[in-house]
C-alpha cells in the first residue's frame, strides 16, 4: 500500500532517480568490480561484521535467524538479500523496496520467489508499525542530500521495527570531493535520525582510492593500512530499539 507523495519527496526522490542513474553509468567499471580485489575484500569484511551482528542478536542460536523478518531499503540487484539467505534468513521473511526498475528487474531474477520485491520510493510504502525485526539501509542515506526526507524515511523506518530489533546501518561518513551526488553520514547525523536507540557501531572499509593503490602493490599494504581505524571511511552501526 502507498500513502500519497508530498511535493518535496517527490523532487528529492527524482533527484535520487538522476543520481543513481549517473552513478549506474559507472557499475561496469573495474573499480567496482566484485573481482577486482579493492571491492572484493572491502565487502567480505563488511559481510564478517555482519554476520558478527546477526550471531550477537539470536544470541549464538543460527537456528532463530529463519524466524527473523527483514526490511531492506534501497534493496538495490539483491545482493544485500542474498547474503542475508545465505546466513540463513528466510526467504520468505525478506522483503527489498527499490527506486529504480533495473535494479528491482535484476534482484527479482536472481532472488528466490518467496523473496517480497517491491518497486517505488520506500518512503511511501505502508507497513505495519513494529512488524519486522530488522531494517537494513546500505549507502541508501549518503545518497539523499535533502535532510528532512532523510529524518522522514528514518523516522518511517524506526516505526516499521519491532521493540528489541535493529536498525542495520551501512554507510559512508566523509564526502566524497570527486562526487558532488553523495554526502557523507557521520555518525552524529546518525545519531540524530535515530535519536531514541541504542547504538553499536564500527568503522569499516579502507577508503578506495587507498585501498585501490595498495592491492596494486601487495596485499600486506592493504591489511597494514585498513588496521588503522582513521583511514577506514564507513560506518556500520547496529541499532537497537529497545524494548518499552
Amino acid at each position: 500500500m502507498h500513502s500519497t507523495p508530498t511535493p518535496e519527496s517527490e523532487t528529492e526522490t527524482q533527484a535520487v532517480r538522476l543520481r543513481y542513474a549517473r552513478r549506474d553509468a559507472l557499475a561496469q567499471d573495474w573499480r567496482y568490480h566484485r573481482l577486482n580485489p579493492a571491492a572484493l575484500w572491502p565487502a567480505q569484511e563488511r559481510e564478517r561484521a555482519l554476520a558478527n551482528r546477526l550471531l550477537q542478536h539470536v544470541g549464538g542460536d543460527v537456528t532463530r535467524l529463519a524466524t527473523l523478518r527483514l526490511l531492506e531499503v534501497g534493496s538495490g540487484s539483491g545482493g544485500n538479500l542474498l547474503d542475508m539467505l545465505r546466513c540463513g534468513l528466510a526467504p520468505e521473511n525478506l522483503c527489498g523496496v527499490e527506486l529504480l526498475p533495473e535494479r528491482h528487474q535484476t534482484a527479482r531474477a536472481v532472488l528466490p520467489a518467496g523473496v517480497q520485491l517491491c518497486l517505488g520510493d520506500a518512503l511511501q510504502m505502508q507497513w505495519p508499525p513494529t512488524s519486522v525485526d530488522l531494517v537494513l539501509q546500505s549507502t541508501v542515506f549518503s545518497s539523499l542530500l535533502d535532510d528532512a526526507y532523510q529524518q522522514r524515511l528514518a523516522t518511517h523506518m524506526w516505526q516499521v521495527l519491532k521493540p528489541g530489533g535493529a536498525v542495520i546501518w551501512y554507510d559512508f561518513t566523509v564526502n566524497n570531493p570527486r562526487n558532488p551526488d553523495v554526502r557523507g553520514v557521520p555518525l552524529q547525523r546518525v545519531k540524530a535520525l535515530f535519536p531514541q536507540g541504542t547504538f553499536h557501531c564500527q568503522r569499516l572499509t579502507l577508503a578506495p582510492p587507498l585501498a585501490r593503490w595498495a592491492v596494486k602493490l601487495h596485499p600486506f599494504f592493504y591489511t597494514a593500512l585498513n588496521s588503522l581505524p582513521l583511514l577506514r571511511t564507513h560506518l556500520l552501526a547496529w541499532i537497537v530499539k529497545n524494548p518499552l
